[in-house]
């Protein structure tokens, strides 16, 4: 790769159980010159002790998480996590959050979040405050924070929530630093979650917008590959989710979570799943540049688990040099 593609990351496509498969990722995708490499919450090996070790060995690459959920920490030992990533990577940190599934809240806490904008409101805003060396003592609805927050040096952490309606979209424009999005219609993001996002930093009297951070799933259509298998793998789960299949009806996409393979072919059909060539893919990519997103984050989770590491990453790569040659 000749430059940096500054608007292109990567994120690592499972949850890790192994460090080695995410130093090869990682390794590839940095020497491809990409922005940022990214994990999701992992419940096997541990998200930031997975980073923290990834760090170790491939140190100076910009980290994000997308998302950690917060019923599992409390926002003071998140701000500790996000700041040692960040020391640790000796780069920029985006430390994404969101709340998790209504069952897993449950399991965990006994109850769902009964407002969770107000629970993640809150818990960037203290966040940010402690991460900003600020005096926080605040005891809202969900979290209380008042202990001391010792200084480290390190660079720079961005504090994002996950978005995937307007209501959130709103709450990260007045909190937040950056709008994380999954499997999330470029179109969509334009009209529905920048405006909401920027009614809600006027509303806090904000002059700066977060960044806007779109997930983005691909996949080469390559010959004796079964795309609607290798979309089904990769978003089954989602589209079995009232959650994100309501995102995606209010996007205008035809989506039942009761019938998540035919969710799969209309993922396929509207290139919310961006298929085709590189070259399709790379259109998909500029799509959501227009759209208002500062970073796209490729996700070649679907290939990864049908046909291995070896696979995904080829896809990555002439996905990669097509979208540099359309930059």
């Amino acid at each position: 790769m000749s430059r940096t593609l500054k608007h292109i990351s990567a994120i690592f496509p499972i949850q890790p159980d192994a460090l080695e498969p995410m130093v090869e990722i990682g390794t590839f995708a940095r020497d491809a010159g990409v922005r940022r490499m990214w994990l999701g919450q992992s419940l096997r090996v541990e998200t930031h002790l997975a980073l923290a070790a990834f760090a170790a060995r491939v140190p100076g690459v910009a980290l994000g998480t997308s998302v950690a959920l917060t019923v599992l920490r409390h926002p003071y030992q998140a701000a500790v996590e996000a700041r040692s990533i960040s020391a640790l990577s000796g780069a920029p940190y985006v430390a994404g959050f969101g709340p998790g599934p209504v069952g897993f809240q449950q399991q965990l806490r006994g109850e769902r979040y009964p407002k969770p904008l107000r629970a993640m409101k809150e818990y960037v805003s203290v966040v940010r405050r402690l991460l900003d060396s600020e005096k926080v003592a605040h005891e809202g609805e969900y979290f209380t924070s008042g202990a001391p927050f010792m200084h480290v040096p390190a660079p720079a952490v961005e504090v994002g929530l996950g978005v995937l309606r307007a209501g959130m979209a709103r709450t990260v424009g007045e909190v937040g630093d950056a709008a994380i999005t999954w499997l999330t219609p470029h179109w969509y993001i334009g009209d529905t979650l920048v405006p909401a996002m920027t009614e809600g930093a006027e509303q806090a009297g904000r002059t700066r917008l977060p960044r806007v951070v779109s997930i983005l799933h691909a996949a080469l259509d390559r010959p004796g590959r079964n795309m609607r298998r290798t979309v089904f793998t990769a978003t089954g789960p989602h589209l079995a989710s009232e959650h994100y299949t309501d995102m995606l009806r209010r996007a205008g996409v035809p989506v039942d979570a009761r019938e998540p393979v035919k969710g799969a072919e209309a993922l396929i059909e509207q290139q919310v799943f961006a298929t085709g060539t590189a070259q399709d893919v790379a259109k998909v990519v500029r799509a959501h540049r227009d759209a208002g997103v500062d970073e796209i984050v490729l996700n070649v989770c679907g290939v990864y688990l049908t046909e291995g590491s070896r696979a995904a990453l080829e896809d990555l790569g002439e996905i990669l040099e097509a979208v540099a040659a359309d930059d």
